[in-house]
């Protein structure tokens, strides 16, 4: 059985639609996956600021349209990526197992205060303002190792990188930078950061939800439940993290937050949702 899998080309996104590709042929039977390479509008437009182009879609919606031609079975996504809202006619089917989850700091060699640090997240940049109250911020874009080079450079005194992208590539240092891993308190995660979505037309999704990790489902659900209600996209400063029976969560209107969860929430992550944010005072 040919399975074909969108990805874009970047360095971290083959190698995660690998991994995939690796889990589909150890799960299905027979199964022969064939990667289908695609530049997304978010990688031809690198001068482009996410945040003020909004973000939404730049790097999924090209694989997106790819399954909805039939040109390909499964797209794979950094689920932090995904839109909250979903592509009618396609599913999330599920998840590879979640990773380190954490924003690790970047700081070149010798910097202990950073005065500028490299980010377009508003997420990012309004949780590092807490920490270092008198930093000033710039943007960077590139791969991986294109940001690590810039840091290490003096383009700016440091950036803020996701500890699962760089794990995923094996990366454990890098010449003239430090690597500080931010706790949940520090810094709320995106939603769905750690995990690699494999994304689906709908007809397809139970076939494929069969063979992915039920843990993950169960807790990026919920965040991806919290993003749809608030529409959050790269634009906002919003990030929400579930670990075991508790959901960290940061908002412009709120700040930092930590709610307890109950068991029904994980069954029913749409009502939940509803309940987390009234709970939080949270007005859409």
């Amino acid at each position: 059985m040919k399975i074909i899998l969108a990805t874009r080309k970047s360095p971290l996104a083959l190698t995660q639609t690998e991994m995939v590709a690796a889990r589909l042929r150890e799960m299905i039977p027979g199964a022969d996956c064939e990667l289908l390479k695609i530049v997304t509008t978010g990688d031809r437009q690198a001068e482009w600021s996410l945040a003020k182009q909004g973000g939404k879609g730049l790097f999924t919606a090209e694989l997106e349209q790819a399954l909805l031609r039939g040109e390909a079975h499964v797209a794979v996504h950094s689920c932090k990526d995904l839109p909250g809202e979903m592509v009618a006619g396609l599913a999330v089917a599920g998840y590879l197992p979640r990773v380190d989850v954490r924003d690790v700091l970047i700081l070149r060699a010798g910097v202990t205060t950073p005065a500028t640090i490299a980010t377009s997240s508003p997420r990012r940049q309004q949780q590092i303002k807490l920490l270092y109250p008198a930093a000033t911020f710039t943007e960077i874009r590139g791969n991986v190792d294109t940001r690590l080079k810039k840091i290490a450079s003096g383009a700016a005194d440091a950036t803020i990188l996701a500890a699962a992208g760089m794990g995923r590539l094996g990366i454990k240092d890098w010449p003239g930078v430090a690597f500080r891993p931010l706790t949940l308190s520090e810094s709320v995660p995106a939603v769905g950061q750690g995990a690699i979505a494999i994304q689906c037309r709908t007809e397809d999704s139970a076939r494929f939800a069969a063979v992915l990790d039920p843990a993950t489902a169960r807790t990026v659900s919920l965040e991806r439940a919290l993003q749809a209600a608030i529409g959050g996209g790269c634009q906002m400063a919003f990030a929400a993290h579930v670990v075991g029976e508790t959901l960290y969560f940061y908002h412009e209107q709120t700040g930092p937050r930590t709610l307890a969860l109950r068991a029904t929430d994980f069954a029913e992550p749409t009502a939940a949702a509803v309940r987390l944010l009234a709970e939080l005072n949270f007005h859409v």
